[in-house]
């Protein structure tokens, strides 16, 4: 058995305009703060170590009105404009074609990226879409890579997983799971580390399928 997971932002999906419209309407509404530009807010939340209420919304802790009108926001916004990165759909196609187990970890709420995934049509494509609301933690912590390798019966000396993102998150979580790690840099970041650093989703089929 074979078992490829996915990131969504970033990896799977460009989202950063609809992140941005949302960061944006919370820092205007709520703390009269101007708009950032969408490098900005990538360039943030890219970051290995960061306080996003501090550098999004000026504040130390973050604040209920803020949780709550990003999440009112974001649930409205977050289908208005994403876009799948090109060759994502025929390399989902075929690594499932060829028998490979699809599955998203994602540090966005579950219910955000199934929905976004829903509209971009690939939802269908994986078995299990995961994010922190589900195991009560973010990557890197390896608990979402964890709980989809246990829905599959994974046993790490029979079968071989991968997991494929942009961010340094998603290569420590993948390390802390012990398994192999693919760095996507057609996303929200250029440059990064891992088992394999890859610069066009084809690769993952030859990564998984050698």
């Amino acid at each position: 058995m074979k078992v490829a997971i996915f990131d969504m932002d970033g990896t799977l999906v460009d989202s950063q305009y609809d992140i941005t419209q949302t960061v944006n309407t919370v820092r205007k509404t709520n703390h009269n703060l101007p708009p950032l530009t969408s490098s900005t807010v990538v360039e943030i939340i890219n970051r290995p170590k960061r306080n996003l209420s501090k550098l999004f919304y000026n504040t130390e802790i973050e604040q209920p009105k803020d949780r709550a009108l990003f999440e009112t926001h974001y649930y409205k916004q977050c289908i208005k404009n994403p876009l799948i990165y090109p060759q994502i759909k025929s390399t989902l196609l075929q690594l499932k074609g060829n028998g490979i187990k699809l599955s998203v970890a994602t540090n966005a709420p579950s219910n955000f990226a199934r929905r976004i995934m829903t509209h971009l049509e690939i939802d269908h494509f994986f078995d299990y879409i995961v994010g922190p609301d589900i195991v009560g933690a973010s990557k890197p912590n390896p608990d979402m890579l964890l709980h989809i390798l246990k829905q599959y019966n994974f046993i790490h000396h029979k079968h071989q997983a991968w997991m494929i993102g942009d961010n340094s998150k998603d290569i420590e979580a993948a390390q802390r799971s012990s398994i192999n790690s693919i760095f996507a840099t057609w996303g929200f970041s250029s440059e990064g580390i891992g088992d394999f650093v890859i610069d066009s989703p084809t690769k993952i089929i030859e990564i998984i399928q050698a």
